[in-house]
């Protein structure tokens, strides 16, 4: 399978793209003005324990506290054994402790003391104490063997009171590169300890920008080509890889045409597409995905495919498309928590556990974790997908001013019988002359129109003039009924 990457850069935003066999498949936006905070490193210190929650809150500086749970705590790293929340921290201690989940909506960041240090063939992980691992990716034994070794014996001749895991990319990488990384790696969590020393609140270690990040960590053997448009960040990357990964060298291109590399790609329009609700499907059917604060729904139609041979095929069809559709939205959007797909109902068994069998085919080639249950008997699919950022649609969108979030807003016809309700109860309680209303455009125009007639009875019954302006600003449902 070939893949690109593209690296898209301006002063104020860095956009990364992930193409595989041309096709757009992960997008990642980082802004300078909101950068993620996943895998940051912070002296922190507890401002409140809740031990019926069995967590706590953290202040590390942001605008709001960060959380900490008692399954991410490690009682070596704070000193302390206990299987209570109070027994571990207390109030206005101080710890080392890692981002491992951006701030999400008005939640604020998740963290751990379960401390990793990535680099590109290794995460280096201080609370193991001299353990190691191999990731599950790398499916040779032999191989995993051999790395295993590499790293039990480094950690052994070393004293090192940590552990290692080998990264996917380490595979086939020779001990003297894994060496090098991990002398590295130790090095980095001493300056980050001394650092920690004075016990103030503050920043001990920030990880990798955007464009270094997705070197490090989204390039594999499959990427053929690593593209970026910015001379200052080709500049950066180039710097980087000579010195940490220069295996890539090669595929590392300066792009430098006339037309936007993400335009080239038509990654731009994909990123439009991703905002929209409804996906097409190329057989005519078609995806509604919708995201809410609980979870994510994807509702799967047949639409104008009728198919050829009756309607279980059909519905087959279509769902074994939906399946591969859902997976490469997923990754697009970004989509993670509880997700619920309603796949069309499918009478034969065989039919549904191949539709099963392809969703986790796909979802195997995500960069993040997934887990998925059984087609239940209302052919309801739930999963989860590990979320650590935010999605494509609360990065680059905000909740419409005129809805709040909703998805819709209230009639004009409704509107306007809440306006006669309104200039009842004002002329019940209050002696006036007159009335003015104020109200949208759309409000007035139906007030003017197809209510005139309730209008006029209004007025009659009131025995008061009542006036009607106009007000731009104004969204659907806003009124004002002014006393005159």
């Amino acid at each position: 399978m070939s893949e690109e990457l593209l690296i898209n850069a301006t002063t104020p935003e860095v956009r990364v793209a992930i193409i595989e066999q041309g096709v757009v498949q992960e997008i990642f936006i980082e802004r300078s003005t909101r950068r993620g905070l996943v895998g940051n490193i912070y002296n922190g210190k507890v401002c409140r324990v809740l031990p019926g929650m069995q967590a706590s809150f953290v202040d590390i500086g942001l605008d709001r506290a960060a959380f900490l749970h008692i399954s991410d705590i490690n009682p070596s790293n704070v000193g302390a054994s206990n299987d209570q929340i109070q027994g571990l921290v207390k109030d206005d201690d101080v710890v080392i402790v890692q981002v491992v989940k951006d701030p999400l909506g008005t939640k604020g960041a998740r963290l751990t003391t379960n401390i990793s240090i990535s680099s590109r063939y290794l995460v280096f992980m201080p609370g193991m104490h001299g353990s190691s691992g191999v990731s599950q990716k790398i499916e040779s034994e032999q191989e995993r063997l051999r790395l295993r070794n590499v790293l039990t014996n480094f950690v052994v001749s070393t004293g090192s009171r940590g552990g290692f895991i080998a990264r996917t990319a380490a595979e086939a990488v020779n001990e003297e590169l894994l060496r090098g990384d991990m002398n590295f790696l130790i090095r980095l969590w001493a300056n980050i300890l001394d650092s920690s020393q004075n016990q103030d609140i503050k920043l001990l270690h920030e990880d990798l920008p955007l464009p270094l990040r997705a070197l490090r960590d989204l390039v594999g053997p499959e990427t053929e080509r690593i593209r970026i448009d910015s001379s200052l960040h080709f500049d950066k990357a180039r710097s980087f890889i000579d010195t940490f990964i220069p295996e890539l060298a090669p595929r590392l291109e300066h792009y430098v045409g006339e037309r936007p590399l993400f335009d080239l790609y038509h990654v731009e329009d994909e990123i439009a597409k991703a905002l929209q609700r409804k996906v097409q499907l190329k057989s005519g059917g078609y995806l509604i995905v919708d995201q809410t604060e609980a979870m994510t729904t994807i509702d799967v139609n047949t639409g104008a495919f009728v198919g050829h041979r009756n309607l279980e095929e059909t519905t087959f069809k279509t769902n074994l498309e939906a399946a591969q559709a859902i997976c490469r939205q997923l990754r697009l959007r970004n989509l993670g928590g509880i997700i619920i797909i309603d796949f069309i109902d499918m009478v034969d068994l065989e039919h549904k556990n191949q539709v099963i069998k392809v969703l986790e085919k796909c979802l195997s080639l995500d960069h993040a974790q997934t887990q998925v249950s059984k087609v239940s008997a209302m052919g309801l699919v739930e999963m989860t997908r590990k979320r650590t950022r935010e999605s494509l649609e609360h990065v680059l969108c905000e909740p419409c001013s005129c809805c709040l979030g909703r998805g819709f807003v209230k009639t004009p016809e409704t509107t306007c019988y809440e306006i006669f309700r309104e200039i009842q109860q004002e002329a019940s309680q209050f002696d006036v002359e007159s009335l003015l209303v104020l109200a949208s455009p759309e409000v007035i125009e139906r007030l003017v129109d197809e209510e005139s007639s309730h209008l006029a009875e209004l007025e009659e019954a009131i025995g008061k003039p009542i006036r009607l302006q106009a007000e731009a600003l104004y969204t659907q449902e806003q009124f004002d009924v002014v006393l005159i």
